[in-house]
């Protein structure tokens, strides 16, 4: 059966691939208000308690009208995880700061944005054609910019994006997923640390690399080492890019 050619279907299902509904049954509705009351109950309640009924009754309106602005739940997280993504600071080009600074302060805004709606951990890396929302377009064209101002050529500074992004996303939604683990039940990282460390000791006593490391973590803050573990990996990553600067003719 062939699609209608007045009316062809997107090639990939997403909010993005599909322009919006000129006609709009609840005029008091906006995309942008059922995007920001949706962020609020993912951040509040969690991905598990998303659902269209639950949103409507937020919005005092029916689950039905909600579908004039959106097709499905999946849209709607695609549209959330964007407006999510405009948090993260972005590289100023007008500040002149070195590329290296500016990729770390970006990245590590990336970090603090994920653990900000950890909610996200279960869905960045599932959802559909995310590339395309207007925030993460600007961000992405931000970050190509600033490797190709520093000296890769285009190919390789959309290589360095990734290599940069997929080293955020990875950890942080690491973290992420732990502390939400934590919050379930209902314990902060340093009771855990507390009642686990004397069993991780015990279990690493054949193993004396593992034993030290164990015994350092006593007096460590664990969101201390959270972010400087996070920083080690970044700046490793950065070290590798700015090697490959230098072998630039």
């Amino acid at each position: 059966m062939q699609a209608d050619e007045k009316h062809p279907q997107p090639p990939i299902p997403s909010v993005w691939t599909r322009p919006r509904r000129g006609k709009r049954e609840q005029p008091a509705l906006s995309r942008e208000q059922i995007v920001s009351v949706a962020l609020e109950l993912l951040d509040t309640e969690g991905i598990d308690a998303l659902s269209m009924r639950k949103l409507g009754t937020r919005l005092n309106a029916g689950a039905t009208s909600l579908y004039t602005y959106v097709a499905n739940k999946d849209e709607l997280i695609e549209l959330v995880v964007d407006e999510v993504y405009g948090e993260i600071e972005i590289p100023d080009p007008a500040a002149g700061t070195p590329w290296r600074a500016a990729a770390a302060d970006c990245a590590h805004s990336f970090r603090a944005v994920i653990l900000n709606h950890p909610w996200t951990a279960s869905v960045l890396g599932e959802l559909g054609v995310t590339q395309l929302g207007p925030n993460v377009m600007r961000l992405s064209e931000s970050m190509l910019a600033l490797f190709e101002s520093a000296g890769l050529p285009a190919g390789e500074a959309d290589f360095a994006v990734s290599a940069v992004a997929s080293y955020v996303i990875g950890t942080a939604v690491t973290e992420a997923a732990w502390l939400t683990t934590l919050a379930r039940l209902g314990r902060s990282e340093e009771e855990w640390l507390a009642s686990l460390l004397p069993t991780a000791e015990e279990a690493a006593r054949d193993h004396p690399q593992l034993r030290e490391q164990y015994a350092s973590l006593r007096d460590k803050n664990p969101r201390e080492t959270r972010e400087e573990k996070f920083d080690y990996g970044l700046q490793r990553v950065l070290d590798g890019l700015e090697t490959r600067l230098g072998q630039q003719p």
